[in-house]
């Protein structure tokens, strides 16, 4: 199979398309011919190991010392079921899945075996594989810190920071979905797609100092580590949440210390993956209350070209690989 493959850290170029061995199910597990993935954030981050202030002591030794443990990127999938293991009674031949194999990485293969009870989920109805493909990465995140997290409510007035990113642009559905009074941040040239993405507001951060206005917020959500606790302080409700989900460790330390004054708190970490987030986001799809932003979509061929374009980071919403 072809696979698109990095032996050493460094800049998009380390990566190569490779023939690969088409991996064997196994009893419990399912084979998936992958149609459609995803260069998210993550996979620029661990390729690169440009990680947040403070994390790098920590990358090497989780993801690689002298090179990277899994040569195969790709958080997230949708694909068809190409066989099953004797033991699976979820799925059959054919079925069209979407799945979310998270920092297990593997996507960007035409291949990929996984669990049966692992995080796969039959395809919404009435999106392309490309659509679905994009659903996971984003969505489980704006869902582990909008609804797990900071218990987002009906009336809560949330500021999503980074609104047209992948997880920035499933954050102001989710929050919507929620019930929340939703305005987002973005730069000038996206501020269409997110107000069409369901917001009450939507904010151009050129063009206005938007912790400054005099807003008030049960939940500050900034999704692309631009902010602190000390900045949005003021901008928040006496019982407000930041939310921090890529943010460096000296800005989440200063924060949760900042926080600890008061009622105010800071939410921060590693998202949880779990299959029922891909249940929930199937079902937001369906009902017409969430789907994925895509900014460009690039044959496995061009992963270079993708890679370069995520490091450029101004990306929209997801960046899609297709399989022939």
């Amino acid at each position: 199979m072809k696979a698109a493959v990095y032996r050493q850290y460094g800049p998009p170029e380390v990566v190569r398309i490779e023939e690969l061995a088409r991996p064997e199910p196994r009893e419990n597990e399912v084979l998936i011919r992958v149609r459609a993935s995803t260069v998210s954030s993550a996979d620029w981050r661990v390729r690169s190991l440009k990680v947040p202030a403070g994390f790098g002591l920590f990358a090497r030794p989780v993801l690689g010392m002298f090179g990277p443990r899994k040569a195969v990127l790709g958080t997230e999938l949708a694909g068809e079921i190409e066989a099953v293991g004797s033991a699976v009674r979820k799925f059959k031949a054919g079925d069209a899945v979407f799945a979310f194999p998270g920092f297990d990485m593997g996507c960007h293969a035409e291949y990929r075996t996984l669990p049966e009870d692992g995080r796969i989920m039959p395809m919404p109805a009435g999106v392309s594989f490309e659509e679905a493909a994009a659903i996971s990465f984003g969505g489980s995140t704006a869902l582990h810190y909008l609804r797990d997290r900071a218990k987002a409510k009906p009336g809560d007035d949330v500021l999503i920071i980074g609104a047209s990113g992948a997880v920035g642009s499933a954050a102001v559905q989710i929050a919507k979905h929620l019930g929340a009074r939703v305005t987002g941040v973005t730069s000038t040239p996206n501020l269409e797609r997110v107000s069409g993405l369901g917001a009450d507001r939507v904010i151009d951060y050129t063009k206005t100092r938007f912790l400054e206005g005099g807003e008030k917020y049960d939940i500050i959500f900034d999704t692309v580590g631009s902010t602190s606790f000390s900045a949005c302080e003021s901008a928040l409700k006496e019982d407000g949440r930041l939310l921090l989900s890529a943010a460096g460790l000296p800005q989440i330390l200063a924060s949760s210390w900042a926080s600890r004054r008061g009622k105010k708190g800071v939410v921060s970490g590693n998202a949880t993956e779990s299959v029922e987030h891909l249940r929930y986001l199937k079902e937001l799809v369906e009902a017409g209350q969430y789907r994925p932003l895509i900014d460009r979509t690039y044959p496995l061929e061009r992963i270079v070209d993708a890679h370069a374009y995520v490091d450029a980071g101004r990306k929209r919403g997801s960046v899609v690989i297709t399989m022939a």
